[in-house]
């Protein structure tokens, strides 16, 4: 398994620079070649506008994604070092997960785009939705902007192109049956 941890144009830094199409997909191939056992390719990828979409669903009586449970659970978020405390951060991770899950499958922008620019980048380069990691990163940025989640995308190398042709074209967001589950 090769693992691309946050290669990302959405990073301030390189939001002027072209990665061109498939920019995974050429590198794999590349790694494929020199390392011939490779089988898997994934990232391990921030969610950064994910906190502030969940706190704008909180503020949103009538959000579809959130239960009475769901707001419950995320209340705890409110308390100080709520990561470091086991019963705390199992019941905000499930909830995390399933809107995690909503966040990346189903939120969109006014003009109808995944809402996430991480996602953008790697659902456009033909990734998959794969798994999502709660407290995947608890650096001080992170529980900032992702409550700690973290995102793996799967580059299928045979399914890359179709993926990408359904997210460009139709909107449609490639994700694994586990992922689906959780939304």
């Amino acid at each position: 398994t090769a693992v691309f941890y946050s290669i990302s144009n959405a990073q301030r830094g390189l939001a002027r620079v072209s990665f061109g199409n498939f920019l995974i997909k050429q590198v794999a191939e590349d790694l494929k070649r020199e390392l011939p056992r490779l089988q898997n390719f994934v990232t391990l990828s921030p969610a950064p506008g994910f906190a502030a979409w969940v706190e704008g669903e909180r503020a949103h009586e009538a959000s579809p994604y959130l239960t009475q449970a769901t707001r419950r659970a995320l209340a705890l978020l409110d308390h100080p070092n709520w990561a470091k405390k086991p019963v705390a951060a199992e019941a905000v991770n499930k909830a995390l997960c399933a809107l995690g899950a909503q966040y990346l499958l189903h939120a969109r922008t006014p003009a109808g785009r995944v809402i996430d620019p991480v996602a953008r980048f790697h659902l456009g380069n033909g990734a998959k939705v794969e798994r999502l990691n709660p407290l995947g990163d608890l650096s001080g940025v992170a529980l900032r902007q992702s409550h700690g989640l973290m995102v793996n995308y799967l580059y299928e190398l045979d399914q890359i192109e179709k993926n990408h042709e359904a997210f460009v074209n139709k909107g449609e967001v490639a994700a694994s049956p586990a992922v689906r589950r959780l939304a």
